[in-house]
C-alpha cells in the first residue's frame, strides 16, 4: 500500500522519533510511505476551543495533501489528531467551507487511521517483529480509547513483542489530566489527575509508561520527571519500530 504519514504538530516540534518511528516500523512491514510536505496541524486545537472557523484553511489545507487518490491510507502516529481529522474536519467544512470541501475532506478522513488501527484492522498483524527488553506499562489516551475506539488493539500488539514484560495499569482507563488547554484552564484539576495516574503508574513498578499519543505521555513525562522517578515514557511506535539490533528507546534515570 501506499502510506501517507500525518506527523501532527506536536510530533513534528516535540516528538519527531515517534514519527520516525511509525515510518520506519511501516517501511519494515513492506508499506510504501510517503510524506506529502505541505502537511500543517489537524486543527483539533481551534475547534476544542470553539474557534471552528479558523480551523477551515486547516481542514482544507488537510484535504488537500490527502485526499488525493493516489495515497490508499493516511496513518498518524496519534488518536488525538485522527480523532479530530475523522470526527470534526468535516462538520467544519460543512459549516464553513463548500460542499466540495465537505467531499474531500471526507474522502481523506474515511482513510485516516491512528497507528494501532492501521496495523490490527487494515494490515491484519499483531506480530510486528518487534524487541524491547523492558517492563512496560500502558495508557490508553481518551481520544484513541473513547472517539476511535481501538480498544485492546495497541494491548494485542505490545503483547507480541518480545522480551517485554507488559504490567497492567491500575484504573488505566482514567484521563492523564492533559486534554490539551484544558490543563491550562483547569491546571488544578489536571495536576489533581496526573497525580493519580503517576500513583497508580509507579505501582506497577514499571520502567517505561507507553502510550499512542505524544500529547498525554508529555504531561504524563513531565510529572514523572519532576517527581525524579527514574520512569521513562514511550510511544508505542517506537516500540514497534524496536529490533534486537536498534531498541529505538531506553529508560531515562534522573537522580
Amino acid at each position: 500500500m501506499r502510506v501517507a504519514l500525518f506527523a501532527t504538530c506536536l510530533g513534528d516540534s516535540l516528538f519527531p522519533e515517534a514519527v520516525k518511528a511509525t515510518a520506519i516500523l511501516l517501511t519494515r512491514l513492506g508499506q510504501e510511505v510517503v510524506f506529502p510536505p505541505g502537511q500543517t496541524c489537524c486543527g483539533q486545537m481551534h475547534v476544542n476551543t470553539g474557534y471552528q472557523a479558523d480551523a477551515l484553511p486547516l481542514v482544507r489545507n488537510y484535504a488537500a495533501d490527502f485526499a488525493d487518490e493516489s495515497i490508499d491510507a493516511v496513518v498518524a502516529p496519534s488518536g488525538s489528531c485522527v480523532g479530530s481529522v475523522r470526527h470534526q474536519h468535516g462538520t467544519v467544512a460543512e459549516h464553513h467551507g463548500t460542499p466540495a470541501l465537505r467531499e474531500r475532506a471526507g474522502r481523506a478522513g474515511a482513510k485516516t487511521y491512528e497507528l494501532a488501527e492501521f496495523l490490527v484492522d487494515v494490515l491484519g498483524v499483531t506480530d510486528v517483529g518487534a524487541y524491547f527488553p523492558h517492563r512496560v506499562t500502558y495508557h490508553p489516551t481518551c481520544h484513541s480509547l473513547r472517539m476511535l475506539r481501538v480498544g485492546d488493539k495497541p494491548l494485542r500488539l505490545l503483547r507480541q513483542v518480545r522480551a517485554l514484560d507488559l504490567v497492567t495499569l491500575p484504573e488505566a482507563e482514567q484521563c492523564c489530566g492533559f486534554g490539551g488547554t484544558f490543563a491550562l484552564k483547569n491546571s488544578e484539576t489536571s495536576t489533581a489527575m496526573l497525580a493519580d495516574k503517576m500513583s497508580n503508574i509507579a505501582a506497577t513498578d514499571a520502567e517505561f509508561c507507553c502510550a499512542g499519543d505524544s500529547s498525554c505521555l508529555m504531561h504524563i513525562g513531565g510529572g514523572l520527571s519532576r517527581l525524579r522517578t527514574g520512569v521513562g515514557t514511550v510511544h508505542l511506535a517506537q516500540i514497534l519500530a524496536s529490533t534486537e539490533q536498534h531498541v529505538l528507546a531506553e529508560p531515562e534515570v534522573t537522580v
